[in-house]
């Protein structure tokens, strides 16, 4: 697990981007689907709400493992979180988390019979940070095939 300065740090990171990919076992293959942030905080675990019929769902009932991806090209961030997935259907959870942008996915609002919330414990991952703009990322590789060394790209730090 990581530190709370750490989920601290990566919170401060994908609240902003707010969309991610969860990426689900359908069998011997991987999907991954657009998904939204729901939550104010992270305390390590990830909140999202889905149909209850929906492949996810079924793709991750029992508790299964995924990955979650978070990406903003033009700050040159990416963040990598794997945990394990089960579904909730806790009614006080789904108020707290409930808000306008998922209300239009639910018409039937806080008690459609389909509506369920997708609870994801992060036990790993990793974020990459590039503060520099592309030409000089582009200067760096340029370098680093000039010198033989790695480039730097940028902040780099695995957890769990």
């Amino acid at each position: 697990m990581s530190s709370p300065e750490h989920k601290e740090k990566i919170w401060n990171i994908i609240k902003e981007l707010k969309v991610g990919m969860l990426v689900t076992e359908d069998g011997s293959d991987l999907r991954a689907r657009p998904m939204h942030l729901v939550q104010d905080d992270y305390d390590g675990t990830i909140w999202f709400f889905s149909d209850k019929d929906s492949a996810k769902v079924y793709d991750i009932k029992g508790g299964h493992h995924v990955c979650l991806t978070f990406c903003d090209h033009d700050e040159g961030i990416h963040v990598s979180l794997s945990g394990v997935a089960e579904i909730d259907h806790n009614k006080e959870l789904i108020d707290k988390f409930w808000n306008p942008f998922v209300d239009v996915w639910f018409p039937e609002g806080k008690n459609d019979p389909n509506l369920t919330l997708i609870k994801i414990n992060i036990k790993s991952g990793e974020h990459w940070d590039s503060e520099d703009n592309k030409i000089l990322q582009f200067a760096e590789l340029v370098k680093a095939k000039a010198t033989g060394e790695k480039p730097d790209m940028g902040e780099h730090e695995k957890f769990g």
